[in-house]
């Protein structure tokens, strides 16, 4: 007797007979367990917002009410009356124009499609206000002169916001908290011609960017831009680096904020100069070298990265006092710098595996030694990965608060974020009008930096990714 042969990857539920399409792929329809799962995790979900929000209701009405909260009875009703007439009226606008979009397409609409988005942006328009209010709350808090993070309510003012304390009195606002952050601040004419020029490089800059917005992109807009942006940043480093703290001459730590921006800045920019330095090299290394240790180094890489940095305080300031580092911008650099080393590496190994090895090896071929051709081959080819990796180094070095506290001593050599500190540290004397007002100054640079290269972040992130 003969036993036919049976497929192993055959799906279970399919004849043994029965060819299977290409791929060997059977498509199936979900059951109803399936298809009803999201519906019960939604309803799951609602229900717990319900009870969630019934047992805080509660908690409020039979707790005394804080000076700072205004409670207003029954608002949670008006608040959903707001919403079913917000709902109401996307509903109509849905149906209008579902009608417009089926008299000029021709083609049948789904109102409840139209509907659906329309509750969606909805949703996503009010996600979007909570999440910006309390940025539009510490700008507007920059501006009171009463020094306080506290808009206190105005229980005399009919209208509800300024009621409850949501806005403050706008007739109030000054710009005290910020004139202490410039006093016995002084620039010889250079700087300020240089400073001039960064300015006019960011309105350019602007101007620029809302050309392309429009359409109207070229070639020469490309090389104005790129000619602009090198101006701009030499004007920038040079202003950086020859900026010293003897043109900081008031006595309190506000007025040295400006040197605190300074000395971010420069530790920062220098730190992403150095972790491109570092990075590439290891980077080309590990991927086009073969060397013993290779793979055991990827992988130390990979695990080092699993510990925050912080666990390793004590063996950097112990080797930074060893090597007469401390309180140095050098010691905090070469610290910020070798943490770095890993991430990036792997970035660079990952984007250079994805570059053609046949370009390398028809340089080497003309006689160009390996250094050559990775120095005017592959370097010329990762200007996007570039950037990215001095980008991604550059922000996380500004934002970084934790070793610079440890390290750095002195207000001429603080960062922004020990600078911030010192103006909540006090337990009687904490300025929140100035911490609100240097917290907008000193992000400012960060979000120009990043909108400025958002592309960059977009394609580098997964530009390490993709074998080709």
């Amino acid at each position: 007797m003969t036993v036919a042969p049976q497929n192993p990857q055959t799906p279970r539920g399919v004849p043994r007979s029965q060819p299977l399409p290409p791929g060997g792929y059977v498509h199936r329809e979900p059951g109803p367990l399936r298809r009803a799962l999201p519906w019960l995790v939604l309803a799951a979900l609602v229900v717990g917002l319900v009870v969630l929000g019934y047992f805080l209701v509660r908690s409020l009405a039979n707790s005394q009410k804080s000076f700072t909260i205004y409670f207003v009875e029954g608002g949670w009703k008006r608040f959903l009356l707001f919403l079913l007439a917000a709902s109401g009226l996307l509903a109509l606008t849905s149906l209008v124009g579902q009608r417009i979009g089926q008299v000029r397409t021709g083609r049948r609409i789904s109102y409840l499609a139209v509907l659906g988005d329309q509750l969606t942006h909805l949703f996503l328009i009010l996600v979007v206000l909570i999440a910006i209010y309390p940025l539009f709350y510490v700008l507007l808090a920059a501006f009171d002169p009463n020094n306080s993070l506290f808009a206190f309510p105005d229980f005399g003012n009919p209208n509800i916001f300024y009621k409850t304390g949501l806005l403050p009195q706008l007739s109030g606002l000054s710009y005290d908290n910020f004139r202490q952050l410039f006093e016995g601040f002084s620039m010889p004419g250079w700087q300020v011609l240089l400073a001039g020029i960064v300015g006019a490089g960011l309105a350019a800059m602007l101007i620029l960017l809302l050309l392309q917005r429009f359409g109207r992109e070229s070639a020469g807009l490309d090389r104005t831009r790129t000619w602009i942006t090198r101006i701009l940043l030499a004007a920038l480093a040079i202003l950086i680096i020859f900026m010293t703290p003897a043109q900081f001459t008031g006595g309190t730590n506000e007025s040295k904020f400006l040197l605190s921006v300074r000395n971010t800045l420069f530790v920062s920019g220098l730190t992403g100069a150095l972790a491109i330095l570092l990075s590439t090299t290891a980077g080309y290394a590990m991927a086009r070298l073969r060397f013993p240790g290779r793979f055991q180094t990827l992988l130390f890489f990979i695990f080092i990265q699993m510990f925050p940095v912080f666990l390793a305080l004590v063996a950097v300031y112990t080797l930074m006092v060893l090597l007469g580092l401390s309180n140095t911008f050098t010691g905090l650099i070469l610290a910020y710098s070798g943490g770095a080393i890993a991430f990036n590496t792997w970035i660079f190994k990952g984007y250079v595996e994805s570059l053609p090895e046949s370009l390398e090896e028809a340089a080497m071929v003309d006689g160009a030694t390996r250094w050559q051709a990775f120095q005017r081959v592959v370097l010329p080819l990762s200007g996007g990965i570039l950037v990215f990796i001095f980008l991604n180094q550059f922000i996380g070095t500004y934002a970084e608060f934790i070793l610079a506290n440890v390290l750095l001593t002195g207000v001429e050599k603080w960062t922004v974020g020990i600078m911030l500190l010192s103006f909540t540290s006090g337990q009687f004397s904490t300025k929140w009008g100035v911490f609100a007002a240097a917290a907008t100054l000193g992000a400012i640079p960060i979000v120009a930096l990043f909108y400025g290269f958002q592309r960059y972040f977009v394609g580098g992130a997964v530009a390490g990714g993709v074998k080709e």
